[in-house]
């Protein structure tokens, strides 16, 4: 099997606490190189968590020739020169959501991938959740009958950590492209790239960045769907699914952890069943896609069109904000 030899560009906790434990776990799949920061202390400190190599400076790794493909945990704001960077350096890249703050910035990217033969993956974890597998099974066996309506919201109370990078517009911060991006990938993950955004309602703060807020959207086909997502609110992480027949309802859509049992509700008239999922490593799982779509050219057209599916509707609920 050929293996993967990656980097890490930035030490953030997501990287720390979930990718590179996975990277590790899939040693057949992947080597694990270096760890690159413009930190001196914190690529040292992070490097000697996994056995990798510290780097000063994120061209550095880029311009390392012993690298196939690059980690980019990096906030959204930052995307675009540094995963352009990557990808004009011949590395494959996975990078944290949202991938891009612009459609016209992702279409760049995706040039740049294209040119260069390369993977190009925005890291949705949740998708590749098992749970979200058997959602989808029974949609396509028309388990609740026609589907009608969508439901999906993610949410969380305030951070404590009011300087956290999440409140910066200025470097990509914003629940719009953070929790917003959840909501609206997951509706088009169990349906198929098929909703159009209708309208939005999004509060800003004082310095212009989205704190919570909720659209509308719709199928050509009929199916309505309501979005909500935000930073100060109460905790929400689920979505619903309401059909001619029954309904589906995923109460831990987002976030289960690698050893949480999850489960799913079925409901229809007279009767509710609870389906268990069993314990699933989501980020092992997306690494593995990951490492797929590196392997197999064939394969990365799907993620070049969810990227660009994803940024217009993120782009598309700003410009149609009721508030503007």
């Amino acid at each position: 099997m050929e293996k993967i030899r990656i980097g890490i560009l930035g030490c953030a906790k997501v990287a720390k606490e979930h990718i590179v434990p996975a990277i590790l776990k899939l040693h057949d799949y992947y080597s694990l190189v270096a760890v690159a920061s413009r930190n001196d202390e914190k690529a040292l400190q992070f490097s000697s968590l996994f056995g990798c190599e510290a780097l000063l400076g994120y061209d550095t790794l880029i311009n390392r020739a012993d690298i196939d493909a690059i980690y980019v945990p990096l906030p959204s704001g930052l995307h675009k020169e540094w995963i352009n960077k990557a990808l004009m350096a011949g590395k494959h890249v996975y990078a944290e959501k949202s991938i891009a703050m612009k459609v016209a910035d992702a279409e760049e990217m995706i040039r740049n991938a294209n040119q260069n033969e390369l993977a190009l993956m925005e890291g949705y974890m949740f998708q590749y959740h098992d749970q979200h597998r058997i959602v989808k099974k029974l949609l396509k066996e028309r388990e609740i009958g026609d589907i009608r309506l969508v439901r999906a919201s993610f949410g969380f109370p305030p951070l404590a950590d009011h300087s956290n990078f999440r409140y910066d517009a200025n470097i990509g911060g914003g629940a719009l492209y953070d929790v917003g991006g959840y909501v609206w990938r997951a509706i088009n993950y169990l349906l198929g790239n098929s909703f159009e955004i209708k309208a939005s309602n999004i509060y800003f703060d004082g310095n212009n960045t989205s704190i919570y807020g909720s659209a509308f959207v719709c199928t050509n086909d009929g199916i309505s769907g309501e979005l909500s997502f935000g930073f100060d609110n109460y905790y929400q992480c689920n979505y619903e699914i309401w059909g001619s027949q029954g309904k589906i309802i995923c109460p831990k859509a987002f976030t289960p952890k690698e050893n949480e049992l999850t489960s799913i509700i079925v409901e229809k008239q007279g009767c509710k069943q609870i389906l268990e999922c069993p314990p699933c490593n989501h980020f092992v799982k997306s690494m593995e896609e990951f490492y797929n779509i590196c392997i197999h050219k064939e394969v990365r057209q799907r993620h070049y069109s969810d990227i660009i599916y994803q940024i217009k509707g993120l782009e598309q609920m700003s410009r149609l904000n009721i508030r503007s």
